[in-house]
């Protein structure tokens, strides 16, 4: 038999191969309090954003690092994450008390399945965005940029369902500053429900980032205004359509840095170049690292909780931290 045809056969095999089921281990998460966003500071409100209180984790197990995006089920308190090592990591939040984050329980980690049924590279699995809908758990992958669907709820121990097209030129993503942002808009909101991108730091002749609503009746691509020094690095909706865009910075010179962004969703359209108020910055005095992952929650006060999570990129130096603030505009 020809090299070739045993090639042939060998890969008609692996893509009618099941994919392997890897068991999520239960993992021991250690936090502490952040009581203040501003340490040293009282102060509690930051533009429309009244600070509630935060945790900062740590855990033995090597595998707790790196998160990328957070997407909470409609509880509010169980969550799903993607992790730029090419990991899944669940959990359910804890309060005390007050209410207050407390710490992180019911956490395991599972790889990430590529379309062959097992893990990858790091280049094939550096996830970045996560968006959750109508059951489907749909992830954004750096370097080898795609955009692909898993089944939610068995996302943990599935290859990918399907690819979706994510409209942007692929030509024009940087190898590591492609689709941080992959979120779900609201069904009833201008958007339709349709699945908005935004590269970190891709941009387009006029230096805005890219951006698309990749599905639905308004499909097609947008641009989100760029302020140097800041990139994209995930989006969340609030109920009324508009959107949260998080950003950070960093440098040697201006250090650390984030902000968050307040995007209309009646600006959101096909061929649109948009911007917004900036509603909070915050430099290294503050509590944060590199943040990286925003979603909104339903409060037990009735409000829109904003619930922010960094990636620590897995450095000794740098911190995983949550932080919970109440929407009061």
């Amino acid at each position: 038999m020809s090299r070739l045809l045993n090639l042939l056969l060998a890969g008609v095999v692996l893509a009618m191969a099941p994919a392997v089921a890897f068991a999520q281990d239960a993992i021991k998460v250690t936090a502490k309090p952040i009581a203040e966003f501003k340490p040293g500071s009282s102060e509690r409100d930051f533009g429309p954003l009244e600070f509630i209180g935060g945790i900062e984790f740590t855990s033995t197990d090597g595998r707790v690092q790196s998160l990328s995006s957070i997407r909470f089920r409609p509880d509010g308190r169980h969550f799903v994450t993607v992790l730029d090592t090419g990991n899944w990591l669940s959990g359910e939040i804890e309060r005390d008390a007050s209410g207050r984050l407390s710490g992180l329980s019911e956490v395991a980690v599972a790889p990430i399945l590529l379309r062959s049924g097992r893990p990858g590279s790091k280049s094939a699995s550096d996830a970045e965005g996560l968006a959750l809908r109508n059951g489907e758990a749909y992830v954004s992958f750096e370097q080898q940029h795609r955009v692909d669907a898993y089944p939610d709820p068995g996302f943990e121990a599935s290859k990918p369902a399907r690819t979706v097209d994510f409209l942007l030129p692929r030509r024009e993503l940087r190898r590591n500053a492609g689709m941080e942002t992959l979120v779900p808009s609201p069904a009833d909101g201008p958007l339709k429900g349709g699945l908005i991108v935004v590269a970190e730091r891709s941009l387009d002749e006029e230096g805005n980032m890219l951006a698309a609503i990749i599905d639905g009746p308004m499909r097609g691509e947008f641009s989100v205004v760029r302020h140097d020094p800041y990139d994209a690095t995930d989006g969340a909706f609030l109920p009324n359509g508009d959107m949260l865009l998080l950003e950070r910075r960093f440098s040697l010179f201006g250090g650390l840095g984030m902000r968050i962004r307040l995007i209309r969703g009646d600006d959101i359209r096909p061929g649109a170049v948009v911007d917004g108020e900036v509603l909070v910055d915050a430099d290294a005095s503050y509590a944060i690292d590199n943040m990286e992952g925003i979603d909104v929650i339903k409060g037990a006060d009735g409000l829109p909780h904003v619930i922010l999570v960094s990636d620590d990129n897995g450095n000794f130096f740098q911190r995983s931290v949550m932080l919970e603030f109440a929407w009061k505009k």
